[in-house]
């Protein structure tokens, strides 16, 4: 609300975006990346060829259906990953539900950023990063809890 007579505004700025690409366990490891770019499919995939050459057991990586994971480079990559035992596994299209990543940023976005947080874009995105590097210390989910 505002009083008769008082001008209220937010100021226009030029809109950014911050991109986040991560994988999170249930037992909050977590390791991804963000970009002030668009991210590309060979950003997903080397991303995820790197992480294959650290992996010491059997490890599973479930991903949606969104073009950068399905595309043709993320395809030729499947066996190799396999060979280095990391296997991608697919959502059923329209499952968000069965993302637990999907929780992450849920409560990233409703609990974790502050409204101080979105003064400028700068502290934004440095609030952003700073929260996804606490996951598994600072921050913690319970999966068990959320639905």
């Amino acid at each position: 609300w505002q009083f008769p007579g008082e001008n209220v505004f937010v100021p226009s700025m030029k809109s950014a975006r911050l991109y986040i690409f991560g994988m999170v366990s249930r037992d909050n490891v977590c390791h991804g990346f963000t970009s002030r770019q668009s991210i590309k499919e060979e950003n997903v995939a080397e991303f995820i060829n790197n992480f294959s050459l650290t992996i010491t057991k059997t490890t599973f990586i479930v991903l949606d259906n969104a073009s950068v994971h399905t595309g043709g480079l993320m395809k030729e990559s499947i066996d190799k990953w396999k060979a280095r035992g990391l296997y991608i596994f697919y959502l059923p299209p329209y499952s968000p539900h069965l993302n637990i990543a999907e929780t992450l940023w849920r409560i990233l976005k409703t609990k974790w950023i502050k409204p101080c947080h979105y003064i400028d874009t700068d502290t934004l995105f440095n609030s952003t990063n700073e929260i996804l590097s606490g996951i598994g210390d600072r921050y913690r989910v319970n999966y068990s809890d959320v639905a």
